[in-house]
Formats: structure tokens, sequence, C-alpha cells
């Protein structure tokens, strides 16, 4: 089979993922953050300018060893929006991309089958399997990745993604209608929210004031964990104590995952911490 050939069939398959079927979500499991905290996402300017001040600290952070790391942006966001943190990917030796498809108008078949395609691109160049980084509906869109195609990915970071309730957000309801985030079935949920294959980190904010942070926590697992931080939804991806974290993630060596231990000597909200809860 040709390598066009190989594309053309991943492309068919990243097609054939679920739509999300419309019908009406439990509005008890729905909570959509308090709308006071939407006033808190002003802090995401401060925490993009706190990055200058914390480069000592920033250039701390473990270096990697230059495997390739795809970073998907939010929902309405592109790669611009992603930035400081593939700058900062970089820096530390990784091969860090975007995801060259534009603005994250949610899940259409060019994105469904974009994303397919790119990573199948990367996978190639490098001989070695992609790091996924998320931030938002981009983490949900890794995840599915990760789900169809295991042996490409490495591990996947999810940034502020509520995959387990896609529904408990902010996002205008107009909005959601004209970009295909409609209401998903009670069965589609689930399957959004069931494990991935591979070694995946979910970090999250009690205080973000457009996605609930209990739609973004995943269930607990052998390769699965929750890490807080003190955070914005529009700045996670930029947060210097967030930034620190994924690098920390992504110089684990392949197949030698461990789960995240909070860094000695640095307390709340410098420091991330682990989240060991549980939800229904």
């Amino acid at each position: 089979m040709s390598a066009s050939d190989r594309r053309a069939t991943r492309s068919e398959e990243a097609s054939a993922a679920p739509a999300g079927p419309e019908a009406a979500v439990p509005e008890e499991r729905s909570r959509r953050p308090r709308l006071g905290l939407l006033a808190l996402e002003g802090r995401a300017l401060l925490e993009l300018a706190a990055l200058a001040p914390a480069y000592p600290f920033l250039r701390r952070a473990p270096r990697g060893d230059g495997h390739p790391v795809l970073v998907l942006p939010g929902f309405t966001a592109s790669d611009f929006s992603t930035g400081a943190l593939r700058s900062f990917l970089r820096d530390r030796g990784y091969a860090a991309y975007g995801w060259k498809l534009g603005r994250n108008m949610g899940p259409t078949p060019e994105v469904i089958r974009g994303i397919a395609v790119r990573l199948d691109e990367l996978r190639k160049r490098h001989g070695r399997k992609v790091s996924l980084v998320g931030w938002s509906l981009g983490g949900i869109f890794a995840r599915e990745l990760a789900r169809r195609f295991p042996h490409d990915v490495r591990l996947v970071i999810t940034l502020a993604s509520p995959f387990r309730d896609i529904m408990a957000t902010n996002v205008p309801n107009p909005m959601r209608q004209k970009r295909n985030l409609t209401l998903p079935t009670d069965v589609f949920q689930q399957y959004l929210r069931a494990p991935i294959p591979v070694p995946m980190t979910a970090i999250f904010s009690k205080t973000d004031g457009i996605a609930s942070w209990r739609g973004c926590v995943a269930d607990p697992g052998p390769m699965t964990e929750n890490i807080e931080v003190e955070s914005s939804h529009l700045g996670i991806g930029h947060n210097p104590v967030v930034l620190l974290t994924i690098a920390d993630r992504l110089a684990q060596p392949e197949g030698q995952w461990k789960p995240f231990e909070s860094p000695k000597g640095w307390r709340w909200p410098l420091a991330p911490r682990v989240w060991q809860g549980t939800l229904p």
C-alpha cells in the first residue's frame, strides 16, 4: 500500500468517529461553572505576563528526548493561541508542532480527517510515537486520536478539556449549535469519558470560568491521573505552573510512565497537586 493510500485509509477511519447524536442530557449532570467565575478569566493576561519573570524557573524544567509533540488548540482558537506553549516545548528539546488546520470550529469532517493525517505525518517524519497536548476541545480531539491510533501516540495531556461532560461549559448555546457542539446522548458521553489505551494526564482548575472542572477529570486508572492547578481556562495553556507540569510529564522515558509527584518545597498555588477524588 502506498503512503497516499495509507493516509486515505486513516482519513476514512477517522471520519467514522461518532458524530454525537442530538438528545437531551440530564440537567443535574451538566453543571456549568458559576457565572461569577467568568470574571476571573481576565487572569489569562496576567498568566501570559508571568512568563517573563518565570523564565529562570521554566529553564529548570527537565529537557526532553526530542520526540514530536502535537499541540491542539481550543474551541474557536488557532495555532496562534498555542505559540507560547510550543515555543517552551521547543526550548526544552521537543519537536513541537501546531495542527495547521486554522481555527478550531468544532468536529467538522475536515478537522476529523485533518488531525488524523497530521498525526500520521509526524509519526512518519520522526519515526517515533507522538505526544498529544490538547487545550479544551483540543484535548477531546487528542483523546479520540489516541483511542483510534494508540500505536502512534506516546501519551496525552489535556488542559481544561471537558471530555467527561461536554455540556458543562459556559459556551453559549447558539454557538454550540452553529459549530456542531449540540447535546449528546448519554451513550455518546459515556464513550467520550471512557479510558483511552495510552498514558493520560488531565490538568484542570476548579476556578475555570468556561468549563466545569468536574467535566475535565478522568476516572482513576493505572495510566491515568488528574492534576489540579490554579488557573483560568483561557490562560491554562501558558500558565507557568502548567508549563512546568507539562514538561515533567513529557520528559518520562517512553514506556516508563509513572504518576505525577508534586515538587517538594513548593506550596499551592505555586505547585500543582494530584487530585485523587472520584465522580459519579
